[in-house]
């Protein structure tokens, strides 16, 4: 198997009794898997991890998130910064 490092990840774990935090790495990586993985090219880890950073660019730029009020990540930082100043 290769190590997280040899692909120029950061490996990020979840603080010990979080559950907090495990629910939103879970509900991100169930996110992926319905949204990206289903008719993606999963021939080889390769052509996955070529895919991942336009999969998780959509995910930040456009995908509707409901708890964001049917926004992306990005159009509720925006909001946020906007009602800030």
């Amino acid at each position: 198997m290769i190590a997280v490092e040899q692909l120029g990840l950061v490996a990020i774990t979840t603080p010990v009794c979080s559950p907090e935090s495990n629910g939103i790495s879970e509900a991100f990586h169930h996110t992926l898997r319905r949204d990206y993985v289903a008719g993606a090219d999963l021939s080889s880890a390769a052509a996955v991890l070529a895919q991942l950073p336009q999969w998780i660019a959509d995910y930040n730029h456009f995908a509707p998130h409901s708890s964001l009020g049917m926004r992306s990540p990005v159009e509720y930082r925006r909001a946020q910064e906007i009602a800030s100043d």
